[in-house]
């Protein structure tokens, strides 16, 4: 990630889309260290982070928008399991989200979407569902240069599209 400058975008794990305002030279016990200023759209909050530590914390660059159809074809044929106990499905799902990858938060949004029609979620899988659908919206809609209201419209109609195969009995 040495290769960022000022203005580019980037993907910041569980917190989502985030533009890169500064980057400074500092010096902590004498040693220089690359220091990025990322600034999270969702939130507007400022994050101050070591260049060294961009991998390790898995900050990514956003896909390209030839790889956004590649995500919708993901989206609608990824397999997901609903009949796990909450309590490990919970686990699976907060590890899948926390690696930031936009195919494991495809996994999570689906799953729970489709678990949600069938019972209520608990609280915490509900903001969960929620967050996952806010980073995937902010990703794909930066990606693809598609306002968010198109990419909800079009995530919204792939899930209708698998809950109604799901109720037809067909697996997805």
């Amino acid at each position: 990630m040495d290769l960022l400058k000022v203005g580019d975008k980037i993907i910041y794990p569980a917190q989502g889309l985030g533009i890169i305002e500064e980057i400074s030279e500092e010096t902590f016990d004498g040693q220089s260290s690359r220091i990025l200023h990322i600034r999270l759209a969702d939130t507007n909050t400022l994050v101050v982070i070591p260049s060294s530590s961009a991998s390790e914390i898995g900050l990514r660059r956003p896909i390209s928008q030839k790889q956004v159809n590649r995500f919708f074809q993901f989206f609608k044929a990824c397999p997901v399991d609903i009949s796990t106990d909450w309590k490990d499905r919970y686990k699976e799902n907060f590890d899948l989200m926390k690696s930031g990858q936009l195919k494991d938060l495809a996994i999570v949004y689906k799953t729970l979407y489709l678990l949600s029609r069938a019972k209520p979620l608990s609280f915490r899988e509900k903001k969960m569902l929620e967050k996952a659908r806010v980073l995937i919206v902010s990703e794909l809609s930066a990606s693809s240069l598609s306002c968010p209201k198109k990419i909800s419209q079009r995530l919204d109609h792939i899930l209708a599209d698998n809950l109604k195969e799901l109720k037809s009995g067909r697996e997805f």
